[in-house]
């Protein structure tokens, strides 16, 4: 099944010979700036295969010259992709494991593996070892007797067994979403070597992601930096735009260990490979007219002239021809003659992103307009990875089409029950007890089930998946806070859904993969309703997975209808807020909203009461939740605006247009 299909926007924003130029010299002039060999692919199932055909190539060289390739694997996420063609590259008789001695670079906790605890030993094992034709005597982990007493002593015995087969010759791992590589997290210097870590709280999220955990053990076994450094090469992958960050810190930044993974800077022989979306911002990539001659789309254009006014601090109806030239983009003048030909145009561009109609203005022209006119009223179909998602994200949006006549409906695709607390659930558990018991309702049952759900809330042990019950009155208390909160904002409650996509409800902690069953759920809504409009919320810096994933289920049920008849006048919008904002080059539609509305927006988002409070999901980097951070991002698009020199609002609700893959 075709996945990530957000991603694809990237494609057609980005040039492909900013990252697959034709010639080696215009190689050297696009990555200048960079300072570790970098492959960027379309998407991560290029990227992995590439990856895995390189490894494959290596083995096969080494073997043949030594007799052995020595290969230290780690077991991160994006790794793993690597090892599934890996896989598939053994079974189509190309690649051999037979003289392949395996070195697991990390392991969580104190390196013990038991049973079906987190492990990155047993993923590796599971992934690629139990695939292949690897000799069991050939695979080597941490030690299953470590302690706190006995660790370090371990640490050096394992970095022994290293040396006693010459060496690694090559390590394979994933470059983290904090810049780390194995489990050396930032402060790792870079003569650490194999040794006891305590984990980071962004680790640890990751970690329990990845295993279907709620929690993480706080510590990890690893390999240090110097001892990934005497590998003679080194292949690090990194998938997805939350990775971005991470990979122009790596590439482009300098050396510090605040970033272990820029210490392949160091390294003679290390590449990295990574999507276009883990590349955005790559000076290639994110502003190639520092690098190169450029091919000035609309969107580039837009781009630069963007960064321009960052730079210089100007509006964009105030920008000179001095200040193309001093910062490099004389080439825009001349194309345009003039800086202020190309002031105009861009800023009529941005104007005409900006609307108060999100569904369109009846009887106007919208030769202009982000949206059409016509017809009207719309149906109009918003998708919610998580209740709350919709209000947090696009609340303002919502109400707005509601108030100008549409038809919105509203479709919650998970229950989101691993997002409230355990005493959110008792006190309603309470709450319902005394209610009953206070007009006489109550019985065995009602007692019994009282009682179940607080013994079974008691008995659990940290880290422990919810019960199946306490998860089904969890995903309705905080489905019944948010149809409060959609109603609130002129919602007709009888055209709100709870779709519970298998992906979540059937798995611990919504971890899931997408199946056929999840898109046909979507496709039968949408058939169903057969919108004019379908917001989809683009989630892929969501650190838990649920955003991408449930972008995914409805994007391909939208690749599966795009030939129906009725779909060519079906627009789909991506929102984000909850765990991003787009870059106000690439807005198609900006939804401002005035100080009062934005008031409602806020006032409706607290309907969801077991959200505001101590909520499990948090990010505690900056103390807010990530509704907190979502109205925040609101007021800051509205600000970017405003320096741009256009209309001043209190807050900007921003969408991009999603076209469906091409035949």
């Amino acid at each position: 099944m075709k996945t990530e299909l957000s991603s694809h926007i990237r494609l057609d924003q980005v040039s492909k010979r900013y990252y697959r130029p034709e010639s080696e010299l215009e190689l050297a002039s696009l990555t200048r700036f960079e300072k570790v060999s970098t492959h960027i692919a379309e998407n991560s199932e290029v990227g992995a295969a590439e990856a895995a055909q390189s490894i494959a190539q290596f083995i096969t060289a080494c073997v043949e010259a030594m007799g052995q390739c020595v290969i230290g694997f780690g077991a991160g996420k994006c790794a793993l992709k690597v090892y599934d063609e890996l896989v598939k590259l053994y079974f189509a008789d190309k690649l051999s494991f037979a003289n392949v001695i395996a070195f697991n670079v990390s392991e969580l906790g104190m390196g013990v593996v038991k049973g079906d605890e987190q492990s990155t030993f047993i993923r590796l094992k599971r992934h690629l070892f139990n695939k292949v034709d690897i000799d069991e005597g050939n695979i080597h982990t941490f030690s299953q007797e470590a302690t706190q007493e006995n660790v370090h002593q371990l640490c050096k015995a394992y970095e022994a067994e290293i040396t006693e087969y010459g060496g690694l010759d090559l390590v394979v791992c994933e470059l983290s979403k904090v810049a780390s590589l194995g489990f050396n997290e930032p402060g790792s210097p870079s003569n650490s070597s194999c040794r006891l870590m305590l984990l980071s709280d962004d680790s640890r999220v990751r970690v329990a992601e990845a295993f279907q955990r709620e929690n993480a053990p706080r510590t990890a076994v690893t390999l240090g930096i110097s001892n990934l450094m005497s590998a003679s090469h080194i292949i690090a992958v990194a998938w997805g735009e939350d990775s971005a960050t991470a990979v122009h810190a790596t590439v482009e930044g300098r050396m510090t260990d605040l970033a272990p993974a820029s210490f392949l800077q160091m390294h003679h022989s290390a590449r990295i490979v990574v999507d276009l979306e883990a590349a955005t911002r790559l000076t290639r990539i994110n502003y190639p007219w520092k690098v190169t001659s450029c091919e000035w789309t609309d969107y580039l254009i837009r781009r630069a002239i963007v960064w321009l006014c960052q730079q210089t601090g100007k509006p964009i109806l105030k920008l000179t021809n001095k200040d193309y030239n001093d910062y490099g983009l004389s080439e825009l003048v001349v194309i345009y003659g003039s800086a202020y030909n190309v002031n105009i145009k861009i800023f009529n561009v941005m104007q005409h992103t900006i609307t108060g109609w999100p569904g369109g203005k009846p009887n106007a022209d919208d030769t202009h307009r982000p949206e059409r006119a016509t017809p009207y009223p719309k149906r109009v179909l918003v998708f919610s990875p998580h209740p709350d998602d919709a209000v947090v994200s696009m609340g303002g949006t919502v109400r707005r089409l509601v108030q100008q006549g549409h038809d919105v409906h509203i479709a919650f695709e998970t229950n989101g029950d691993v997002a409230v607390a355990d005493e959110d659930l008792l006190r309603s558990v309470m709450l319902s007890d005394k209610v009953m018991t206070h007009f006489n309702l109550s019985g065995d049952p009602q007692s019994q089930l009282v009682a179940s759900i607080r013994q079974q809330v008691a008995n659990k042990a940290p880290g422990d998946a919810d019960p199946v019950d306490v998860r089904y009155i969890k995903g309705q208390l905080f489905a019944c806070e948010a149809i409060m909160s959609c109603t609130y904002l002129g919602v007709k409650p009888e055209q709100i859904y709870e779709l519970n996509m298998p992906f979540f409800s059937n798995e611990p902690f919504g971890h899931g993969r997408v199946t056929d069953a999840d898109v046909a759920i979507a496709r039968e809504l949408i058939e169903r309703i057969k919108p004019h409009q379908i917001f989809v919320a683009d989630g892929l810096n969501d650190p838990y997975g649920t955003h991408v994933r449930a972008a995914d289920a409805v994007l391909m049920a939208i690749e599966q209808l795009k030939h129906e008849p009725w779909t060519d006048a079906c627009w789909v919008w991506l929102y984000r807020g909850q765990w991003g904002q787009w870059d106000v080059d690439q807005v198609e539609m900006a939804v401002p909203m005035s100080p009062e509305e934005f008031r409602v927006k806020r006032d409706a988002i607290l309907k969801h009461q077991s959200q505001i409070h101590d909520a499990p999901i948090r990010d505690d980097s900056d103390d807010k939740l990530s509704w907190e951070r979502s109205i925040d991002r609101n007021r800051a698009m509205a600000d970017t605006y405003s320096a741009l020199g256009l209309a001043s609002y209190e807050a900007i609700e921003a969408f991009v247009q999603y076209h469906p893959l091409k035949d």
